[in-house]
């Protein structure tokens, strides 16, 4: 049985309609939330995930046109024909994607996570929104540090999964256990039905993926690249949403990513780690909300 969702009724407030469109030859399954007339926001949701993560922060966000796709590979998407999965060709088809879908006047740019690294790299590559928020954003490379123990056992874990015949390496990657035990790390939170609610979302749409190698790929990408590298061309107004205890990029880390980008601002969360889109998503769209009014009065 599916666990309600903490966020359900702010959600079905919000009016809501599903697309697909061909992006460069990839069926491309998204999302559009709230009134067609209103201010565009663009999501790029995270590593595994698909658009339904991001749905408690499209919960505090009404009065936007919230457009919200699907990443390939992920969710009802399908893969890329022909091109790896890795961070040029997720950018290039952002990009692709926003012109298919008919957005020609400003929007703001959202990323989390994996996404945030997908943004970036887009924006750094010429893709022009009006402003940029990177929620947990991915500050520091996987590998290196004292998380790249666990990141190289992670990728040995994707690797296996590849190279296992194919009903062995889904079942490996769609391993319940294996998927709980990386919820119950990520997630801070101390309201059990909150938690409920965490584990249930990965429970149903981590293994959403259409392709072993595909997955892979992706992981590979976001393992190998991070927003320092992009931030120095990245001239749009930023927003980062941090979080006091993410796992994935520290706080310090962040502090210096902020640094990097000719025009960025700095909010962080307390209390919360990698997961402030399930946790904390009011709070989130607070700042957001001050940011992107800020940014109106500028």
């Amino acid at each position: 049985m599916m666990i309600t969702s903490p966020y359900a009724e702010q959600l079905a407030r919000i009016p809501v309609r599903a697309h697909r469109v061909d992006v460069d030859g990839t069926e491309t399954v998204w999302w559009e939330y709230g009134e067609a007339d209103a201010p565009v926001l663009v999501l790029v949701h995270g590593f595994r995930g698909d658009h339904h993560g991001l749905e408690p922060v499209v919960a505090q966000l009404p009065g936007f046109r919230i457009v919200s796709p699907d990443l390939p590979g992920f969710g009802e998407s399908a893969t890329f024909a022909g091109r790896p999965h890795d961070i040029e060709a997720y950018a290039a088809w952002l990009g692709a994607f926003i012109d298919a879908v008919g957005i020609t006047g400003p929007y703001t740019l959202l990323g989390h996570s994996f996404g945030s690294i997908v943004s970036s790299a887009a924006v750094a590559g010429g893709l022009s929104p009006e402003r940029l928020v990177l929620v947990n954003p991915i500050g520091a490379p996987a590998l290196e540090g004292p998380r790249g123990i666990m990141t190289r056992l992670a990728v040995f874990y994707y690797r296996t999964a590849a190279a296992l015949p194919e009903r062995a390496g889904f079942a490996l990657l769609r391993n319940g256990a294996i998927v709980r035990v990386m919820s119950v790390t990520m997630a801070k939170t101390r309201s059990k039905p909150l938690r409920r609610f965490i584990h249930d979302q990965h429970d149903r749409y981590f293994s959403a993926f259409g392709d072993r190698d595909a997955v892979l790929e992706a992981f590979r990408a976001s393992v190998s690249n991070d927003v320092s590298q992009y931030a120095a061309d990245i001239t749009v107004p930023t927003l980062l949403v941090a979080a006091e205890h993410d796992q994935i990029t520290p706080l310090s880390a962040q502090h210096r990513l902020v640094t990097l980008f000719p025009d960025a601002t700095l909010e962080v969360i307390p209390e919360v780690g990698h997961l402030i889109h399930y946790e904390t998503p009011g709070d989130a769209a607070s700042r957001i909300l001050t940011f992107l009014g800020a940014g109106a009065r500028a």
